[in-house]
């Protein structure tokens, strides 16, 4: 019996998406409204994910900088959301977060113990 190699899509590609649409949000709130704190917000967290998800590429095992940046999103995004009732952005954002750090978590359950 052939074992698998791991899961059918790695998890930096993921990660790679998950912080281009963290970026996006950032433009997106700055074009919109103008918000700078947006901006910075969104290309701060976005480079963050990013870095996340080439540490992935590099080690599977590397998840901190994806974990922590994705489950503090969760956290901000969420609140905001809670208090806002507003899907976008805070929602999106928020339920992508926790896609993210949901994912990472099956990863590192799935994993083979050595």
């Amino acid at each position: 019996m052939q074992r698998s190699s791991g899961p059918l899509v790695p998890l930096h590609y993921f990660g790679y998406g998950y912080a281009t649409l963290v970026a996006t949000g950032g433009i997106i709130g700055y074009a919109k409204a103008g918000s700078m704190p947006s901006l910075a917000a969104g290309l701060l967290f976005g480079s963050l994910a990013g870095l996340g998800a080439y540490q992935l590429s590099q080690d599977p095992k590397n998840i901190w900088v994806s974990l922590v940046t994705s489950g503090t999103l969760a956290g901000i995004m969420g609140m905001r959301f809670y208090h806002s009732g507003k899907f976008m952005p805070a929602g999106l954002i928020a339920g992508a977060s926790l896609l993210m750090v949901a994912k990472i978590g099956l990863n590192v359950l799935s994993r083979p113990h050595s």
